[in-house]
């Protein structure tokens, strides 16, 4: 199902269980109009996707909604995520990048182990022992459908995995931050059949337990993936 940009449509249950609620956003560079408005709610535990040509926003409106749009840009409509007003100037970014995690189109990989990318994020933001720590980045591991290709390798460099493997780690790290809601950025453009297939497995495991609003120029795959889709012209 498809929301056009200012409508929204096959939201499941009350506004108020939206892990997303967008209402006419707009982001702008001074007073030239970037992108939008848009209005759509990601339900909470939905695989939610966001379509739109290159050069639509995509991957603007993510940031505007985990507050890392560039200080050039701003953002003006109302925008609620995980229950809180992100353009209302009273956020905790940090801290709500942690339950909110966004996940970018180029894996990024530190120069470290798997193991230590995957626990990257949660060493940041919990107080928690050695062997929490690592249950923690193995559970996400085995979330992102990568465990069973590193278990015997933890500690080789990140940096010797494949590009769709370094894409699922980068899942991982933000899984391991245990996070209600993910943010996904073309989490497939650059990767092979198979390994998108290997990340598409991963998304679609997810529904239920957390939500997930997606971006992707594919219609296909956001048919495949999705409980709903919202449209940019």
């Amino acid at each position: 199902m498809t929301a056009a940009a200012g409508l929204v449509d096959g939201v499941a249950g009350p506004v108020d269980a939206a892990a997303v609620q967008v209402d006419d956003l707009a982001v702008r560079a001074g007073e030239r109009r970037l992108v939008g408005p848009v209005t759509f709610a990601v339900p909470a535990g939905a695989v939610w996707g966001l379509r739109g040509p290159s050069g639509a926003g995509k991957s603007t409106i993510l940031r505007a909604l985990v507050g890392l749009l560039p200080a050039t840009l701003s953002a003006s409509g109302r925008a609620q995520v995980l229950g809180e007003d992100v353009l209302g100037g009273a956020v905790d970014f940090p801290a709500l990048r942690a339950r909110a995690a966004l996940v970018g189109q180029v894996p990024v990989v530190f120069p470290a182990s798997i193991l230590a990318n995957a626990a990257f994020g949660i060493r940041h933001v919990a107080r928690a022992s050695r062997a929490e720590l690592r249950a923690r980045a193995e559970a996400a591991l085995r979330e992102a459908g990568l465990w069973d290709e590193v278990a015997d390798r933890l500690d080789a460099p990140a940096a010797q995995l494949s590009v769709g493997q370094k894409q699922r780690l980068c899942l991982a790290r933000a899984l391991a931050l245990d996070p209600a809601l993910l943010l996904l950025d073309e989490p497939t453009s650059a990767l092979d059949p198979d390994a998108a297939g290997a990340v598409e497995s991963a998304v679609s495991s997810l529904r239920g337990r957390r939500s997930v609003l997606m971006v992707s120029h594919d219609r296909r795959q956001l048919d495949r993936l999705c409980d709903g889709v919202a449209a940019l012209a």
